[in-house]
């Protein structure tokens, strides 16, 4: 268990790997990943019973996470290096040609944390559900998470995935959806409007909790208290407040930073802003 301070000390390194990372690959998405690291961070750091030193695909008794929205990849491969699943040194081959670390997380190379190939969006809740739906019939009463992008509720596959997961009472499945309202072509409203977000959950049935994704105290403390509701026969979904960006003040709140690389004086403000706080890779 870490403190709050604590988490936030790795947020920030996390950040920073994520910034060199794309930076040295002159490649990936930075917006998301930025946005999203305080959750996965809380998650792999304090949240999740998981077991970085003995991995397994199956994850038999251990909690899973399905990162649906893949192109985050940068945040996800850094929290699960420093998390202890790999060698913080291999971060350094991130999108290189026959590495392990590709631009959106494979099974191909056997990376350890990595149980499903994502980023074809859409696809991850239905994977998630799935899991969830083994672990009910194997009698494990591990919790499985799944995060989604907000444009990424866009594609039907995801509201057919909703629809079965209410209709078994899968109560032991949390989503997570990035609500930052940006994606790659623009405002998120401006593309497809979602309207009312949290309407729309509970009519298919599902239970609905917000929080601020971009505050440590503040998603500890909802996901604890959703966790409350595991066994209740519905399935639970949390709409996160997130940032495009965040700790980066030219990359907040714009679409811009979905997919682009920064350049090297664009990298030396970005390290600027970020505090290097427990050694950079």
């Amino acid at each position: 268990m870490h403190t709050v301070h604590e988490l936030e000390r790795i947020a920030s390194q996390v950040r920073r790997d994520i910034i060199r990372m794309i930076h040295d690959a002159k490649s990936g998405h930075p917006g998301g990943s930025l946005g999203c690291t305080d959750l996965l961070v809380a998650l792999y750091f304090d949240i999740l019973n998981h077991n970085p030193g003995d991995f397994s695909m199956d994850g038999i008794d251990e909690d899973i996470f399905v990162l649906s929205n893949g192109h985050i990849s940068p945040a996800f491969y850094s929290v699960l290096a420093r998390s202890g699943y790999f060698q913080l040194k291999e971060l350094s081959t991130f999108r290189k040609i026959n590495t392990r670390l590709q631009g959106h997380p494979s099974t191909n190379e056997g990376l350890p944390g990595i149980r499903i190939a994502t980023g074809s969006l859409g696809q991850g809740l239905s994977v998630a559900i799935g899991v969830a739906l083994a672990k009910k019939l194997n009698g494990d009463d591990s919790i499985v998470y799944c995060l989604l992008g907000d444009g990424e509720l866009q594609e039907g596959q995801i509201w057919e995935a909703a629809m079965f997961a209410a209709d078994k009472k899968l109560d032991n499945i949390i989503v997570i959806v990035d609500y930052n309202g940006q994606q790659i072509d623009g405002p998120v409203k401006d593309v497809i409007n979602l309207g009312d977000l949290r309407a729309k959950w509970e009519a298919f049935d599902w239970q609905v909790f917000e929080m601020n994704g971009n505050n440590i105290k503040d998603i500890l403390e909802t996901i604890g208290t959703v966790k409350e509701e595991i066994g209740n026969r519905k399935p639970l979904v949390i709409l996160m407040k997130t940032e495009m960006g965040q700790g980066v003040n030219f990359m907040m709140g714009s679409h811009l930073w979905h997919g682009v690389a920064p350049d090297d004086e664009q990298t030396r403000v970005a390290l600027s802003q970020l505090e290097e706080t427990i050694g950079d890779y």
